[in-house]
């Protein structure tokens, strides 16, 4: 499925940087990944109160990304 995907991307910009976000966060650490992470969230929220739902769907495709690295480098998987 698609998060599968995004799971094993995320694992191989880790393990392979590259000049691309996700590398960036990893090499910022758990507070930028994390900062990013209610960045995210804050701006689906905003998203979802406008009503324009293209740019909803957009924020929410951000905050799983950020999700999904912040679960990588804590060490969590969709399995889990």
């Amino acid at each position: 499925n698609s998060f599968e995907q995004m799971e094993a991307v995320i694992a191989q910009r880790r393990a392979e940087p590259q000049e691309v976000n996700t590398c960036y966060l990893f090499e910022k650490g758990i507070d930028k990944i994390l900062k990013k992470v209610g960045e995210e969230c804050a701006e689906t929220i905003i998203a979802a109160k406008n009503g324009d739902k293209a740019e909803l769907v957009g924020e929410i495709n951000d905050v799983f990304y950020h999700m999904m690295v912040m679960m990588n480098e804590c060490g969590v998987t969709m399995e889990d």
